[in-house]
């Protein structure tokens, strides 16, 4: 019998088969893939052992009989653990655990959940349980399974895979990783040639480069000779001379206004091409700004109308369907592409997933420069297990890190406050001293570039109207405040004329809202606005007054950076006031608590932003967070110390870092000139879930607290759309005109609910 791993059909109705093994076979062709993604990291022999044995189970009789009776393809996510009517995945794992010393185990993981993801140790099927069913293995030596076992070359771990043994789980992902994607691929390049044909890339980081040194040359020779564009140059160039560097940990300190989108992009240009790096990973907090970001670098590398959408990769929930192609698609799957602009979001949760669809680019992460903005965002319950991994990177996977931010968080040495008797309070951070500034003086450069007097009214507000009563005083005054639930309050207490901003308005409102708001600033003429803080991070605005409702340090700096940012006049003015009503509990008002505390223990009536005070304040917010581990994940995470009895599902599924059971999506109905939401749900309704639809409607969808969300839902507020077939799809849509506002969004007036905080 002819041993066959897939079978695709033919125009003329006759059938390809791909051969299970020999020169052209699936096997070997894995194999070879995976060896050469881990040679990146020095573990090519142990990919290739896994790519040997993924499929040992399709040698049986049985699945030979199967696979002759269906389409082509192995029913790869048929159940919770990928097994499919004939289980092929296990064998390779049983053998892997039985014959190869020390690393078998480990394989088995990769080679079991090479379809549905790597799996924990115990628990519902677990490994543990596959491991034991000897008979899948015994079944595998039919048809040259066993000749073909007889062939394979143990690999052997001559040293440490990873500098420290909590790291280890990282190690794992990455062949993990390594096989999926090298499966996917020799699978397309049979079943799917076209496509396969598709992913090659068009630009070296190389080429790249040239076009970047030519659009900044001429960007130079024409911009003004401002006082401001002349720092920027000099960022620029300290973030190239700064390149030549060892590669490891960087911290790129620039204030904002000062250019670190395109600064940033020199240095990993460079770096990158000394050093023989694969590709440059940009990652953001907010997707509201990854386009606009995108859009500046896309704009930096075109040439004429060339498609740069699989060279400059957008790779985020909230992307425009219009900017997709096929090349960019196949691209986004496993981000085999030189610049790959993400959230933060995207990119650790897949350092920490189990998922395939999850994992598969982990691999292409390695060898690269991994630009982090606005660093200081890094989420404190998991700044553990997060900043533990980022140094693995650097230290075992060849990778480059920059922590970007205007306020660089103290990440090095002991973070938090000393070790309580049962360990919690604090915790290693970074190594001192590994960390290297790529700006040689940031706090000379602060001074240089201090364009605000931010001052600090100590006498609390009584009310959002004695605070509108200071906004109005102003033709052009932008006001910050830390829930939606305030930000309508006050928008309420302002002149009808006012500007609203807030997370309550779907994506496509907020851009349309930030367009106008530009327009309005560069016409001189009149504009209020009443935000909360998602105008803080990377949202290009510049106001000669901003108001700032009490919070973290670092918070108050961003909103430093949309007042005179380019630096018209003499001096900006920022004033940070104290709001009747304290932020809600959580980081927002820690934040707001340290500040506080650092502001009167120094007795400060103007706040200078500089790096001494952003040091205390760190050092002062840290110290009154109780876990930066939320789910002691890097407990479960430690394969040595567990005796490599692994929770990689468990860990998956505990570190998210916005949490689908705190918050629920809602289709608002609206439309502009790009999209109306309502006929996008017709037409869900008619033909049921696509992916391009779907993403044209998440432009028109706003996150509400659940809470919130049930009570809408059982009121009738919101309804469930359904497909074509009449079952609902869990998609919800606003169900009456009133939820939504073209001036405010969602609607927080609805039925009478308990108080809820909108923040955002």
């Amino acid at each position: 019998m002819e041993i066959i791993a897939h079978i695709r059909s033919k125009n003329d109705d006759s059938v390809e088969k791909q051969p299970l093994s020999g020169p052209d076979g699936h096997l070997e062709g894995v194999a070879t893939l995976a060896e050469s993604f881990a040679n990146v990291f020095n573990a090519g022999e142990f990919a290739k052992c896994a790519g040997l044995l993924h499929d040992l189970g399709k040698f049986k009789t049985d699945f030979q009989n199967y696979i002759r009776q269906s389409s082509g393809f192995d029913c790869e996510e048929s159940d919770d653990f990928g097994v499919g009517k004939v289980d092929h995945s296990a064998a390779g794992a049983i053998w892997a655990n039985k014959n190869i010393p020390q690393i078998g185990l480990l394989l088995s993981y990769i080679i079991a959940g090479h379809h549905s993801g790597l799996p924990d140790y115990f628990n519902k099927s677990s490994l543990c349980n596959r491991l034991a069913k000897e008979e899948n293995l015994t079944l595998s030596f039919e048809n040259g399974g066993k000749e073909f076992l007889n062939c394979i070359k143990h690999p052997v771990l001559k040293t440490a895979p990873v500098k420290n043994p909590r790291d280890l789980h990282l190690w794992v992902r990455m062949l993990f990783s390594c096989l999926v994607d090298a499966d996917f691929l020799d699978t397309e390049r049979f079943m799917s040639p076209e496509n396969f044909a598709l992913r090659e890339n068009s630009l070296s980081l190389k080429e790249l480069k040239a076009r970047f040194d030519s659009f900044m040359d001429k960007m130079s020779k024409s911009a003004p000779s401002t006082e401001i564009n002349k720092i920027r140059a000099e960022i620029l160039s300290d973030c190239r001379q700064g390149a030549i560097k060892e590669p490891g940990l960087f911290s790129l300190t620039v204030p904002t206004g000062g250019g670190k989108t395109l600064a940033s992009m020199g240095f990993a240009l460079d770096h990158a091409i000394k050093y023989s790096k694969s590709r440059i990973i940009v990652a953001i907090p907010y997707t509201s700004i990854i386009e606009q970001t995108a859009d500046v670098y896309k704009n930096v590398f075109k040439n004429g109308d060339e498609d740069l959408s699989n060279v400059v990769l957008e790779h985020h929930s909230n992307l425009d369907p219009d900017k997709e192609t096929t090349k960019s698609k196949l691209a986004s799957e496993n981000w085999d592409a030189p610049v790959v602009v993400t959230t933060n979001v995207q990119l650790l949760e897949s350092l920490f997933a189990a998922k395939t669809s999850r994992c598969r680019k982990i691999h292409n992460i390695a060898n690269s420069v991994i630009i982090l903005d606005e660093a200081q965002m890094l989420p404190p319950e998991y700044l553990k297990p997060i900043l533990g991994t980022l140094e693995s990177l650097t230290t075992d996977f060849g990778c480059s890190v920059v922590l970007c931010t205007a306020t660089q968080p103290t990440l090095q040495g002991h973070i938090g406050s000393a070790p309580a008797p049962h360990g919690e309070g604090g915790f290693e951070g970074l190594p001192p001293n590994k960390v290297h500034e790529l700006i040689k003086s940031p706090q000379e450069l602060f001074e240089k570039m201090n364009r605000t007097n931010v001052k600090y009214i100590p006498e609390k507000m009584d009310s959002w109207e004695s605070v509108a009563e200071q906004l109005i005083q102003y033709d052009q005054v932008l006001c910050i405040v830390n829930t939606r639930k305030d930000c309508k309050a006050l928008y309420d207490a302002m002149p009808s004329d006012t500007i609203h901003l807030s997370a309550s308005m779907c994506g496509q409102h907020r851009s349309n809202l930030i367009t106008e708001i530009k327009r309005k600033l560069k016409n001189g003429e009149p504009i209020r606005v009443v935000s909360t803080q998602l105008v803080e991070a990377g949202v290009d605005i510049d106001f000669p007054v901003v108001y700032r409702a009490m919070a973290g340090l670092d918070s108050i700096a961003q909103a430093a950076g949309r007042c005179n940012r380019e630096g018209k006049l003499d001096q900006g003015h920022v004033f940070v006031f104290k709001p009747f009503k304290e932020p809600p509990d959580g980081f927002l008002a820690l934040g707001a608590q340290a500040t506080r505390l650092v502001i009167e223990a120094k007795q400060l009536e103007h706040i200078p932003l500089s790096q001494d005070l952003f040091s205390i304040y760190f050092k002062t917010y840290y110290n009154r967070i109780s876990s930066f581990d939320r789910n002691d994940i890097s407990s479960s995470l430690d394969l040595r110390a567990n005796n490599l009895k692994a929770e990689f599902k468990t860990v998956a599924d505990k570190f998210q870092l916005i949490d689908d059971k705190v918050q629920k999506s809602v289709v608002v109905w609206y439309s502009d000139n790009k999209v109306n939401s309502q006929e996008l749900i017709a037409q869900l309704k008619a033909i049921g879930l696509r992916r391009e639809l779907m993403r044209k409607l998440q432009r028109c969808m706003v996150n509400i607290p659940k809470k919130y969300w049930e009570r809408l839902q059982k009121e009738g507020y919101i309804t469930e759309i359904k497909g074509p077939d009449g079952i609902g799809l869990d998609i919800w849509q606003q169900g009456t005109s009133s939820l939504y506002s073209e001036k405010t969004g969602f609607s927080l007036d609805g039925p009478k609910f308990e108080e809820l905080e909108f923040i955002c």
